[in-house]
């Protein structure tokens, strides 16, 4: 009886870990540098990564994140991600940063998931109106108002957005737990897929006529 307890318990061990390895690996040394061409490597875990001798101050550093974006585009807003394709050395190190700015009256981060990650933003200036929708089948919002030195937790997968409510531009840090944690931005998986998803999937799926599917489709510029 003992040997079966002992083998149940293993077994849930097991599970236990591979459920943990579903998530950014942790590193099997003090950092991998990420290198694309495994003829320079030396260690692999992740990536390739580059002989921790040949590491630099500039593999684990990036410049101008202070700069401001350019937010003169549709939804109104400017992401410049830092993960491990800008700042090599996160690479195993399980975080990236994210720099977002929003246009004044309504710059939009669009309602998006990050498949690999969770996220926590901070706001140093301007006012956002933030928010994420629970699982099914409550599809709770839950959201807030944050203003400069406010923090907000988007958990890991959810869809989330913020919306600059103020007359002023807005920017906001975030970091997540991911060296490489993914966006799928809703609408343009859902319209601009390609190939596109069959209309009448999205017309049934959002309870809309026919035309206004194809209409979408034509804005978010899938392809046929």
């Amino acid at each position: 009886m003992r040997s079966v307890h002992f083998l149940l318990a293993f077994v849930l061990l097991t599970l236990a870990s591979s459920i943990a390895s579903a998530y950014d690996p942790s590193p099997l040394q003090d950092f991998c540098v990420a290198i694309n061409d495994p003829k320079a490597a030396v260690f692999v875990n992740g990536k390739f990564c580059t002989d921790p001798k040949m590491a630099t101050a500039n593999d684990f550093s990036f410049s101008g994140l202070n700069i401001p974006r350019n937010t003169g585009n549709r939804v109104g807003s400017n992401v410049t991600l830092l993960n491990v394709d800008q700042i090599p050395g996160l690479n195993t190190l399980g975080i990236s940063l994210a720099r977002i700015d929003y246009a004044p009256n309504g710059g939009l981060n669009p309602p998006h998931t990050h498949p690999r990650a969770s996220e926590i933003l901070v706001v140093v200036e301007g006012t956002l109106y933030v928010g994420f929708v629970t699982s099914n089948p409550d599809n709770r919002l839950i959201s807030k108002v944050l203003y400069p030195g406010d923090v907000f937790v988007f958990p890991f997968g959810l869809i989330h957005f913020q919306l600059n409510i103020a007359k002023t531009p807005a920017v906001a840090f975030a970091g997540l737990s991911s060296q490489n944690p993914g966006t799928i931005t809703i609408a343009n998986a859902v319209f601009g897929s390609d190939p596109l998803i069959n209309p009448d999937v999205l017309a049934k799926a959002f309870h809309l006529d026919i035309n206004i599917v194809n209409y979408l489709q034509k804005l978010f510029g899938g392809n046929s």
